[in-house]
């Protein structure tokens, strides 16, 4: 059957069930619950969106993130899988051809690295082999990042590996609203879209407008595409994603209350890296520090300070620094809060910073 034919053919499936009534209005939730929203959504609005993953169905995950959607959707839309990632992954790309929306969750982020050939040389380049004819929309989510105690293999931090990966968007959302809203945007974006969710913030709570609009079906990235600076500062720029975005906050008053201004930026998408956000806020301050978990060589705070050495080097008063996780393998449980990038390595880079 070809391509075509078979999508034809979607056209044909039986309505979505009757959802329950969807909350609306703004809620305050925790990042799994808003996350489990907008897959609900997703689902509810496309047919041919559909979740699979190891342990997703009836026990809901192990962060509890599909909570309910196997009731609700069945074990056709949310599908449990074999113990086999690259399997998962491969589904999916077949699944995509034949014109459905996969949703692939990797329970956790160590447990990818079997997928990583179905997604570095199929899932990623598949577009561009085809020459702009075939299109892969699939969103694979991996729960990632440190400070829950977890054993080995448990708080990778992979996101730099997937950035320098030609065909893949890379995204992490760092509270709840843009949890509700990047993930349908992802599922409706007609790339491949590997999406980061920090399982250290699963539980921290935000306001998430569940009225906000939906995306088309089949609309383009462009809405995940934009950083966002979410303080604003005169003295430094602190950068950062995913996890580390709820850290620079605690700097920025940290440092408030000693008289200096910082102005955080909340990068969202890691790849494409939105540099005309970055450029602008560093060009008011003058001074910048990237920050991620991932250790600092080769990370994915590279790019961006070298970005912004060659857009903004007449107005930068002091050198871009990088803090980040060091260059070991994520360590245990018992010293991971030294290897993470917290308050006090931070403030201690905004005073080098400011030394210049």
């Amino acid at each position: 059957m070809t391509v075509t034919s078979e999508r034809a053919r979607l056209t044909d499936l039986p309505p979505a069930p009757a959802p329950a009534p969807f909350p609306t209005g703004t809620q305050r939730l925790p990042m799994a619950k808003a996350l489990n929203l907008g897959l609900r959504r997703a689902l509810a609005n496309d047919p041919r969106t559909l979740l699979m993953g190891e342990d997703i169905g009836r026990l809901g995950g192990v962060f509890r993130v599909t909570d309910g959607l196997f009731a609700q959707f069945g074990d056709d839309r949310v599908v449990d899988t074999p113990l086999a990632e690259s399997g998962i992954v491969g589904t999916a790309i077949g699944l995509a051809l034949r014109g459905y929306r996969p949703v692939c969750e990797i329970q956790f982020d160590g447990f990818v690295f079997p997928a990583f050939d179905q997604i570095t040389t199929q899932l990623s380049r598949m577009h561009y082999r085809s020459q702009g004819r075939l299109r892969l929309p699939v969103v694979i989510r991996i729960p990632y990042g440190g400070g829950i105690g977890a054993i080995e293999h448990h708080s990778e931090s992979p996101e730099a590996l997937f950035a320098h990966t030609p065909g893949l968007r890379v995204v992490s959302p760092s509270n709840a609203s843009d949890a509700f809203t990047m993930i349908q945007q992802a599922i409706a974006s007609p790339d491949p879209v590997i999406f980061l969710e920090p399982k250290g913030r699963y539980w921290e709570k935000g306001d998430v407008d569940l009225d906000a609009p939906l995306p088309a079906p089949h609309g383009s990235s462009s809405d995940l595409d934009h950083a966002r600076v979410v303080r604003a500062g005169t003295d430094v720029t602190i950068v950062a994603y995913g996890p580390t975005v709820a850290t620079a906050l605690k700097v920025a008053d940290a440092a408030a209350a000693e008289g200096t201004s910082i102005e955080v930026v909340d990068l969202r998408t890691i790849s494409p890296l939105d540099t005309a956000t970055i450029a602008a806020s560093v060009r008011r301050t003058g001074r910048c520090i990237v920050t991620h978990e991932a250790p600092v060589l080769y990370g994915s705070g590279a790019e961006v300070a070298a970005r912004i050495t060659e857009e903004c080097f007449y107005h930068l008063q002091a050198p871009v620094l990088r803090v980040g996780g060091f260059h070991t393998p994520y360590p245990v449980a018992k010293i991971e809060h030294d290897y993470l990038p917290g308050l006090d390595r931070l403030l201690e880079a905004v005073d080098r910073a400011l030394a210049f």
